[in-house]
């Protein structure tokens, strides 16, 4: 299978010698005469393009007096909010690098990635820090632990050192290829590893989604409901709109499936972002298409799992919404493959954004034939410089300008890419491979099933089976003539060795904090 690349100007994109990628989605839309223009929406609480620029000198400024300099990583736990906003792009400016954390972790998870990446600085949101200040005295390296909002422990509050800050900030004379953020991996198949990005990273894939992609334009206001600790909702919900100088809306709490109709009926979003699990979850909301209006939204995204075709379908047919599903990663910043506004294809990841390559290996390494299962490699120059800490890692993940995805893809004549699943995830049944992904679709396809996952599992003789976890609707009938219901639908959906052995009726799915089925867990049980 040949290499699929479209090169357009993201791929030749010239950054000049010195360049603070700060100023680039921060200072230039003042620059650029868009000051007074709405950049944030949180609750009741609304920022300029101006004020945000303020905010963010300001927090530069208080990091520096705290003796955060150039190649100093430093921790922000907070909610999606002005505050994140400020220290991301303040920390950055200075030439420091922040480390967005995952909200959702235990207090020895915090204290791993605390002590991993030799933070200097913390800022913490008073809710969270009876999880990490047990563990602050052991942590050599950090000097500085801000706290913002409630903060019944005495540490030093962000939001006065922000009151008393200068709102005036020279950036930090950086490069593109200096370290900007890092991102840790979820830790899904092991111990988290901080993945480094540069300058010159969220350019492009700025360049090449948002505006080759999605479009996106100064009238745009778009809501992710991915966080912004998440690579994805980190692009979806800052620096795509910055960019363009369009708005963003942020929800500092969790976006339930009424949460986010409640957000997109009241703040008029153009984009919406978010993952498969919520958009089966919106699904099932009673009558949500006459309690909520949704007619503000242009475009629906779809990313950190495969979106099956069966949801995207009902989807489109009860909300009227196209949703575009593609595929990221940590590793690469936000989406390289993607369906588009005039070709979306459901069930597919879609083909090449625009400035990135990809190719479908075989297990000897050679290029797929089309319609063949095969390990998916990567490149494009969003791609994170490595793993922290971790040369054995790095080299077995970037290899020769290419990343391996550690998931299986078969690509089609026509350049369009077809989930089948994790590496890890494949199931070898009678000898012949099965994707769970073709599996599950295969199952959410029945009117009475919300959500389900199929994994492997031994049978009395110690041979891989496929065994479903099925979530039912709530009008599904009882679990006995459900399985008896499916089973015959199946029939003719799916080659014999493909059909589960084994049904499990469950009420929810484990998931990561950012959506992703937990299949490990069902393997488990």
């Amino acid at each position: 299978m040949d290499n699929y690349n479209t090169d357009v100007s993201a791929s030749r994109l010239a950054l000049s010698e010195s360049f603070n990628v700060a100023t680039y989605f921060v200072d230039r839309n003042v620059e650029d005469g868009r000051g007074q223009q709405l950049a944030v929406l949180c609750g009741d609480q609304q920022l300029s393009y101006g004020e945000v620029l303020n905010l963010v000198n300001r927090a530069g400024n208080v990091l520096a007096q705290k003796g955060l300099r150039k190649g100093d990583r430093i921790v922000i736990l907070l909610p999606d909010s002005p505050n994140f906003v400020a220290s991301f792009w303040g920390a950055i400016k200075i030439g420091a690098v922040p480390i967005p954390m995952n909200t959702l972790l235990t207090g020895e998870e915090y204290a791993f990635m605390l002590r991993d990446s030799g933070a200097r600085a913390l800022i913490v949101d008073g809710s969270l820090l009876e999880k990490v200040a047990p563990h602050l005295p052991s942590l050599p390296n950090l000097t500085a632990t801000l706290a913002v909002g409630r903060n019944q422990l005495a540490f030093e509050s962000f939001e006065n050192l922000l009151e008393g800050a200068s709102s005036q900030l020279t950036p930090a004379p950086t490069r593109p290829e200096d370290p900007a953020f890092w991102l840790y991996t979820s830790g899904s198949t092991g111990t988290p590893k901080g993945a480094i990005h540069q300058h010159r990273d969220m350019v492009h894939c700025f360049e090449s989604y948002a505006k080759g992609i999605l479009r996106i334009t100064a009238q745009d206001r778009v809501f992710s409901a991915s966080k912004l600790f998440f690579a994805y909702g980190l692009g979806n919900a800052l620096y795509f709109p910055l960019g363009v100088g369009a708005s963003t809306i942020l929800l500092p709490e969790r976006a339930t499936a009424e949460k986010a109709f409640q957000v997109i009926d009241r703040y008029r979003p153009t984009l919406f972002f978010a993952v498969p699990t919520l958009y089966a979850a919106m699904f099932q909301v009673p009558d949500a298409e006459k309690q909520y209006d949704l007619s503000s939204v242009r475009c629906a995204v779809s990313a950190g799992e495969a979106l099956p075709a069966a949801l995207w379908e009902k989807f489109h047919e009860r909300f009227g919404i196209t949703i575009l599903d593609g595929i990221g990663s940590t590793e690469m910043l936000h989406i390289f493959i993607s369906n588009r506004l005039d070709d979306a294809k459901p069930g597919s990841s879609g083909r090449i954004v625009p400035g990135y390559e990809a190719k479908i290996t075989e297990e000897r390494g050679n290029e797929a034939a089309p319609g063949e299962i095969g390990n998916l490699w990567v490149r494009g120059k969003s791609a994170a410089a490595g793993y922290w800490n971790r040369p054995e890692q790095t080299r077995a993940t970037f290899v020769g300008g290419w990343t391996m995805t550690g998931d299986k893809y078969i690509g089609d004549e026509n350049g369009y890419f077809w989930y089948c699943g994790r590496t890890d995830d494949m199931l070898k049944v009678s000898g012949m491979w099965v994707s769970p992904v073709e599996v599950e679709n295969a199952i959410l396809a029945f009117p009475s099933v919300a959500e389900c996952a199929v994994v492997g599992t031994c049978d009395a003789d110690g041979l891989t089976k496929p065994k479903a976890f099925v979530v039912p609707s709530a009008s599904a009938p009882p679990p006995e003539q459900l399985e008896n219901q499916l089973r015959e639908f199946l029939r003719t959906k799916l080659a014999g060795y493909k059909m589960p052995r084994w049904f499990v009726f469950t009420e929810s799915l484990p998931k990561t904090a950012t959506g992703k089925i937990q299949r490990f867990k069902l393997r488990q049980s």
